[in-house]
C-alpha cells in the first residue's frame, strides 16, 4: 500500500517448499532488495501462493496447499507484527473454503468485501470469480485515508517529498511514502493508534502533524494539504509533536520524535541556527505563564545541546501568552495557543 514493499510467489532455490512466499523493500535509491523469504511461520513443504496484502499494510492474505483445510488449495490470512514478523495464518473457514480449490483473494479498501476464483461445482468454466462480505473476524486492521499535496509556501508549487507516518506511543515508523512529482500522496492510517505525520524535503524545514485516531470512526478519508518553507531567516515552524503535562515542563517521552526531527534538520543544516519559543494559553498569572513557557523552551534546547548540537546554535525565550495565534475563549483556540515554535535566525 506503501509502494515499499513488493511480495511474491517463486519456486526459486532456497525455499521451505515448492513454491513460497517473498516480499523485497524498495531502497533510499529507487532500487529493490533481495528477496526475502517470510519464512516456516508462513511457508510449508509445500505451495504458498497469490500474496495478497491489504492496505493496513498488516494483513497478509494467500493461498496454501499444506496447511490444515478444507480443499485441495484454501485461503488464509496472517498478520505482520511491529517487529516484521507474521503470525501463524488462519484458515478462513467454510463456506469460503470448500472441498475445490480457492484462490486468488482480492479484499477491497474498507475491508468489508473480498474477491476471489474457484472451481465449485457451479462454475460455467476452469475457474470463477466469486465475492462474498468478510466476516468480521477475517477482515483487515480498519483504516482512515488521507490524501493531499505538499508544495512550496511561497509559490505553491508542488514539491516531490517523504510522507512519514509514526506510531506515536512505540515510535515505530508505520509508513514511509514518497509524493508524486507534483507532490500528491496518499497514504492509510490503522485506526486504533495515534500518530505524528511528518512531511520532509531537503532546504526546507518539515512539517509536522498528528492524527489522534484512537476514537475515531474508520473508512473515512482527510484531505490534508502541507505548505513547506525554504529555510531562510525568519522562517518559522510550531512544533505540534512537543508534548509537556499541564503546568510543568519536563518533556513527554512522545516528544522524542519530533525532537529528532529538529537534530536532523540542524545536522543536514551544519550552518542554521534557530530560536526556541515557549507560548502558553491565557489560563492563569501572566507572569507564571512568561516562566512555564520559559522553562519549556530552555528543556527543548536542553535535549537538542545533549544531542551533540552546538549550544551557540540555539536560543530560547518564553513569551507566555503574548502571542496568541487563536481565540483563548474555546477550548481548541487556547489547544492551539499552547505550543513550541521554531524559528531559523541565521543560516
Amino acid at each position: 500500500p506503501d509502494k515499499r514493499d513488493l511480495y511474491f510467489a517463486s519456486r526459486r532455490f532456497g525455499g521451505f517448499g515448492g513454491c513460497d512466499i517473498y516480499v523485497c523493500h524498495l531502497l533510499p535509491n529507487g532500487k529493490w532488495s533481495e528477496p526475502e523469504n517470510l519464512g516456516p511461520t508462513v511457508n510449508t513443504p509445500g505451495d504458498e501462493q497469490c500474496p495478497f496484502i491489504h492496505a493496513d499494510n498488516q494483513t497478509l492474505y494467500f493461498t496454501s496447499n499444506y496447511w490444515p483445510g478444507y480443499g485441495d488449495e484454501d485461503l488464509f490470512y496472517s498478520r505482520k507484527g511491529p517487529k516484521g514478523d507474521f503470525s501463524k495464518p488462519t484458515n478462513l473457514g467454510y463456506p469460503i473454503n470448500t472441498i475445490d480449490r480457492e484462490g486468488t483473494l482480492f479484499i477491497t479498501a474498507d475491508g468489508k468485501t473480498a474477491y476471489y476464483a474457484s472451481d465449485k461445482v457451479d462454475t460455467k468454466g476452469g475457474l470463477d470469480i466469486y465475492s462474498f462480505e468478510l466476516r468480521e473476524d477475517l477482515r483487515p486492521i480498519r483504516t482512515l485515508w488521507v490524501k493531499g499535496q505538499v508544495f512550496d509556501k511561497k509559490t505553491t508549487k508542488g514539491l516531490p517529498s517523504d510522507v512519514e507516518l509514526t506510531d506515536i506511543s512505540s515510535g515505530q515508523i508505520i509508513s514511509k511514502v514518497q509524493t508524486d512529482e507534483n507532490g500528491r500522496y496518499l497514504i492509510t492510517l490503522p485506526v486504533g493508534k495515534d500518530y505524528v505525520f511528518n512531511v520532509n524535503r531537503k532546504g526546507y524545514l518539515f512539517y509536522s502533524g498528528s492524527f489522534m485516531l484512537v476514537k475515531d470512526a474508520p473508512d473515512s478519508i482527510y484531505e490534508k494539504n502541507i505548505p513547506l518553507q525554504p529555510i531562510e531567516v525568519n522562517a518559522s515552524v510550531v512544533l505540534n509533536n512537543i508534548f509537556f503535562d499541564v503546568n510543568k515542563f519536563d518533556l513527554r517521552p512522545e516528544s522524542q520524535i519530533e525532537l529528532d526531527k529538529i537534530v536532523q534538520l540542524m545536522n543536514d543544516n551544519p550552518t542554521v541556527k534557530v530560536e526556541i519559543s515557549g507560548h502558553t494559553d491565557n489560563v492563569g498569572k501572566p507572569a507564571d505563564n512568561l516562566i512555564l513557557s520559559d522553562k519549556r523552551s530552555k528543556t527543548v534546547v536542553a535535549y537538542l545541546i545533549n544531542k551533540r548540537i552546538s549550544p551557540q546554535r540555539f536560543t530560547y525565550k518564553g513569551l507566555g501568552e503574548t502571542q496568541p495565534i487563536a481565540d483563548n475563549k474555546t477550548e481548541e483556540g487556547r489547544a492551539k495557543n499552547r505550543r513550541t515554535e521554531m524559528k531559523i535566525t541565521a543560516q
